[in-house]
């Protein structure tokens, strides 16, 4: 009989993709691998630190595997495991901790999968984390996330991910074409680049500082790849997205019209005190240049709120901007402090009842720009790649450039790309459609 293996992610696309490969890997080794709401003999969480909620998150995860099955065994891996081991070994239930290279191992360290009396922490020095394990995930058969470089320079004053996955390093780009094609070859419509910095790619091959290639290298490359028919950035830091690189997007064959670009605020004082390597000016001149060659494309924002020092004024400089900016959405994260950040220790510590008002504001911020950038392509014909959910008699999909399409159910659209009129605004908020021509089939 196979041993079972079921595994939970939390965070990133990043931890999607490497969840993926790890799971690849153990049914390599003859496991089998199920869903996490089944009986399973291993339960492997890919944990995330990012924010306060992944961290509580976690004990419920663990409880849910043991009332699957009570003798199971129970993995943490990812980046809350790099970080605090022991926190996580001590938590009732916990077999098996790993750091950030001993993931890729994972088979090295379950045996008999008897269980341990104490959670077993085997987790590197974060300076030793300086190989490169490629990786890709294949989500619901539309879209797979390939992960393209890992770990990160930058020391913004905030963010533990440095300490959790350690330096910049990337994939050969031999390597990333090799594992696109593997993904083409599967029938998939549409890749997902993604990484911690992606922007910083060609920095740190298997942890060499040389400089093989840079991202404008790997766009070019990937846009040769036979039978990818999208490709998309999943997030670019704005002081890594050249203008050649739009311009590129704006003519390519493959990646479509859309960019999600860190800002985090916009108050050039409280950018500095999060030690970001760019101001508001160059964010702006990056939205005007990619709205000059791609007046259609979507862009969305990351930005934080109630970080210290983050007085009303500064806030509301955050909030004038962007609702000045011609952007389509935010993703909107409400500061948590983190241990062993620099601004754990920085004065102007704002009330957590101020930082969820602002962040319920940047909400409202965000509905109404993406209303605002939806409106804007009534009347327009694009493509769809439908996705392979019913919702509750609808089937759901994203255009090129990022508009959320809803159909009546039909099981023959699944994974097509199809053209379409876009035509009004449901009362969900989502777009209606009417059909042109099928382009492509499963």
């Amino acid at each position: 009989m196979k041993k079972k293996v079921a595994f939970y992610t939390l965070g990133c696309k990043l931890n999607f993709s490497e969840t993926s490969t790890i799971a690849r890997d153990l049914v390599e080794e003859g496991f089998e691998r199920v869903d996490f709401s089944e009986n399973a003999d291993m339960y492997v969480i890919n944990t995330c630190s990012v924010t306060e909620n992944a961290d509580k998150r976690f004990k419920s995860i663990v409880k849910q595997a043991q009332k699957s099955n009570p003798n199971a065994f129970v993995a943490a891996i990812g980046c809350y495991a790099q970080l605090k081991p022991e926190e996580l070994a001590a938590v009732d239930g916990v077999d098996l901790v790993l750091g950030a290279t001993e993931k890729f191992k994972i088979a090295d360290y379950v045996n008999d999968l008897s269980k341990n009396d104490f959670g077993q922490v085997h987790s590197c020095e974060i300076e030793e984390a300086d190989f490169y394990v490629g990786s890709y995930a294949i989500g619901d058969r539309t879209r797979a996330f390939l992960k393209v470089q890992d770990g990160c320079d930058y020391k913004c004053t905030y963010c533990t991910i440095p300490l959790a996955r350690g330096i910049s390093r990337s994939d050969t780009l031999l390597n990333v074409l090799t594992n696109a094609a593997e993904i083409s070859a599967k029938g998939i419509k549409e890749i997902v680049l993604t990484g911690v910095n992606i922007g910083d790619y060609g920095k740190g091959e298997f942890g060499n500082k040389k400089h093989e290639h840079t991202f404008l290298d790997l766009v070019k490359a990937l846009d040769k790849v036979e039978g990818i028919h999208r490709l998309r950035i999943s997030s670019i830091e704005p002081n890594l997205l050249k203008n050649e690189t739009i311009d590129f997007v704006a003519q390519s064959n493959s990646f479509v019209p859309h960019f999600h670009i860190p800002l985090q605020s916009g108050s050039d004082a409280i950018l500095k005190l999060m030690s970001r390597r760019y101001l508001t000016q160059l964010y702006v001149d990056r939205v005007k240049r990619i709205k000059e060659v791609m007046p259609h494309a979507c862009i969305g924002v990351d930005v934080i709120v109630g970080f210290p020092g983050e007085t009303e004024e500064h806030f509301l400089q955050t909030y004038n901007f962007l609702n000045e900016l011609d952007i389509s959405y935010l993703h909107v994260f409400t500061y948590s402090e983190r241990d062993n950040t620099k601004a754990v220790e920085l004065n102007g510590v704002v009330p957590k009842k101020v930082r969820n008002k602002r962040s319920k504001m940047l909400r409202g911020l965000s509905v109404k720009k993406r209303r605002a950038f939806y409106e804007g392509q009534l009347g327009s014909r694009r493509t769809v790649l439908y996705e392979a959910e019913n919702k509750e008699g609808y089937i759901h999909g994203f255009t090129e450039n990022y508009v959320k399409i809803k159909a009546p159910w039909n099981p023959g659209l699944v994974n097509t790309l199809q053209e379409v009129n876009l035509t009004e605004i449901d009362d969900d908020g989502l777009v209606r459609c009417t059909e042109v021509e099928s382009m492509a089939s499963v």
